[in-house]
């Protein structure tokens, strides 16, 4: 296979799970946030708020602020890191159409409960849990939603502030808007609102950020074995892994030994088990879960490391006696 033929088949697997995640997305959003009027955060939340105040189409409000926060970020961040973004708009903008159409009403034109009355927590509980999920499936691959992530992308690019920190903040101003709506009842319906909306922010993000970790979870293997190289050549012939020779030294026995470090998925442990026991039953292995692994076939390093890498050049430029370059 070309690396062409490589690049189409990723971007088309990104693609479809990206449409997996936003209809996954849609649905749970339709089904269990909607008709019980839950406040969440970011620019599908702010549109339900709307909704629920005017009765403004929801769908209607998400297209109009996202081509608005479009057309600003295209200068800033350029067409093609915002190529995803601008499907997944489109394309939820359309979902939440079609959630909306096949959902059923009452007599009154309101979407039907589907859990009943008075089960609004429980429905904040499995709706957010689905939206998080679907939300973790479009970061993973390569996608967002965009609204508040366009909002947080371009302020990142000018100051020192990290993602997350500017999707919370404005989150917690989405979700406290609705506090300033007469619609929503008297001062107590308020703060209810507002409190399950904070609840929906926790448990969107805790799914979020678990099913992120998961797929991300990494192991490290200490393997000690006579049969090192046995071990090593059918780990990389069968995982296609590069791993690491150390040397080791019995304190007890007082003999020199070889041990296999090696960092994989967690879902490749059972592979590598078995490789190990069919080579050498009387193996000691150590696995331990790692934070996080950094480098080629795991996550990239994304610190910023401009400013550093200037004041190093400046450094080196000045120890060889050269001019050091100067900002454009």
């Amino acid at each position: 296979m070309t690396i062409d033929q490589q690049l189409i088949r990723s971007e088309a697997k990104d693609y479809f799970f990206l449409t997996v995640g936003l209809l996954l997305y849609a649905a749970a959003f339709t089904v269990f946030l909607m008709p019980y009027e839950i406040v969440t955060g970011g620019v599908t939340g702010m549109s339900a708020v709307i909704y629920y105040a005017t009765g403004f189409k929801i769908q209607n409000t998400y297209i109009i602020i996202n081509v608005s926060l479009l057309i600003v970020a295209l200068k800033i961040l350029g067409f093609k890191f915002l190529m995803k973004t601008i499907y997944a708009i489109f394309a939820l903008y359309f979902m939440l159409i079609f959630a909306q159409d096949l959902m059923p009403k009452d007599a009154s034109g309101h979407l039907v409960k589907m859990l009943g009355e008075g089960q609004d927590f429980m429905s904040l509980i499995i709706g957010c849990s689905l939206t998080g999920t679907g939300l973790a499936i479009v970061f993973l691959n390569n996608g967002s939603t965009g609204g508040t992530d366009i909002i947080a992308a371009c302020v990142n690019k000018y100051h020192d502030i990290s993602l997350g920190q500017v999707l919370m903040g404005v989150d917690v101003l989405i979700v406290g808007s609705c506090m300033f709506f007469p619609q929503f009842g008297d001062i107590m319906e308020r703060m209810h609102k507002m409190v399950f909306g904070y609840c929906t922010m926790f448990i969107e993000c805790f799914m979020l950020d678990h099913v992120m970790n998961m797929r991300r979870e990494s192991v490290q293997f200490m393997i000690f074995s006579w049969k090192h190289e046995e071990i090593a050549n059918a780990i990389v012939d069968e995982t296609d892994h590069a791993l690491t020779i150390l040397d080791g030294h019995g304190w007890y026995t007082g003999n020199e030994m070889k041990v296999i470090c090696l960092l994989a998925k967690r879902n490749e442990s059972k592979t590598i088990f078995r490789i190990i026991k069919m080579v050498d039953p009387t193996a000691f292995v150590s696995q331990s879960s790692v934070i996080g692994v950094y480098g080629e076939g795991f996550d990239q390093i994304k610190i910023k490391a401009k400013k550093e890498m200037r004041k190093q050049e400046k450094k080196l430029a000045q120890a060889e006696g050269k001019p050091a370059n100067e900002e454009k």
